[in-house]
């Protein structure tokens, strides 16, 4: 299973969420969020915000749809049948709020063979139409050896 480190540093077209209220709201609901700011405007808006604040994990909602064309690059070569999770880590900036529209930009960090596993590092950064960036992410995948027939 040879690493395609040729792919290190490639980074792909930045994909562009635009954050809705239902979203975040069923986001919150499915992690049992239970503070109002992230399941009632009226909430929000009392507590001094704009519209409902996305819970910080709902980084992986806008940050996981740009990077699913690295993943899916036949030239960096990830086998999927022998893909596994490995770790992923976020650093946040400002909360995202409703209304909010995210664009992130993926770019493959590392590529290399480590006690017979091919690592595959994606980052991903996340800024806001002000500029701000709200979150980074740092994607580890695994990918384990093809079993012979």
């Amino acid at each position: 299973m040879p690493a395609n480190v040729a792919a290190i540093g490639r980074s792909y077209p930045p994909d562009v969420y635009a954050v809705g209220r239902e979203k975040v709201i069923e986001y919150a609901r499915a992690v049992g969020e239970t503070d109002p700011v992230h399941l009632d405007a009226a909430g929000a808006r009392a507590a001094g915000y704009a519209d409902v604040v996305a819970p910080p994990m709902f980084a992986v909602v806008f940050a996981g749809r740009a990077i699913t064309p690295a993943l899916f690059d036949p030239e960096v070569g990830i086998d999927f049948a022998h893909l596994v999770h490995g770790r992923q880590e976020f650093r946040w900036g400002p909360l995202v709020i409703a209304g909010d529209e995210i664009t992130t930009m993926t770019t493959i960090a590392d590529v290399s063979q480590r006690a017979g596993l091919g690592w595959f590092v994606f980052t991903t950064e996340s800024v806001n139409e002000r500029g701000e960036t709200v979150a980074v992410g740092t994607w580890t995948n695994l990918v384990r050896e093809a079993e012979a027939a």
